[in-house]
């Protein structure tokens, strides 16, 4: 997972995920899109490579970068520990529910009785 949270740290390196998000691409076009030197983006290209956001394929002669989406899995588990709700948001979700419930069956009752008035 360090080595996730390390990789993305980067500017660079979130843009190169970003751009493999849409397909994978060969090191020369990735490097096309930065003004920095094209061993800079092999190193980038390496970092990811080693964290597991990323994999090369050859086709021929070319070699490809496709996105790695399970390399996020862990750091994803350990960042969901922060944003799941707490047991209170929970408990309130809950009382809502059973509010929302009540109100229902209390028209459903008031209704019911409103007909049978009508017809008596």
């Amino acid at each position: 997972m360090d080595e996730v949270a390390s990789a993305i740290a980067d500017p660079v390196r979130r843009e190169i995920l970003r751009m493999l998000r849409e397909r994978r691409l060969p090191a020369g076009e990735i490097a096309e899109r930065f003004d920095i030197s094209r061993p800079a983006v092999s190193r980038h290209l390496r970092v990811l490579k080693h964290s597991g956001l990323v994999r090369d394929e050859f086709v021929g002669r070319h070699r490809f970068y496709v996105l790695t989406a399970g390399g996020f899995s862990e750091l994803v588990a350990w960042l969901a520990e922060f944003t799941r709700p707490a047991d209170w948001e929970r408990h309130l979700d809950a009382l809502e529910t059973e509010v929302y419930r009540t109100r229902r069956e209390r028209r459903s009752h008031q209704a019911t009785r409103t007909d049978e008035e009508k017809t008596a």
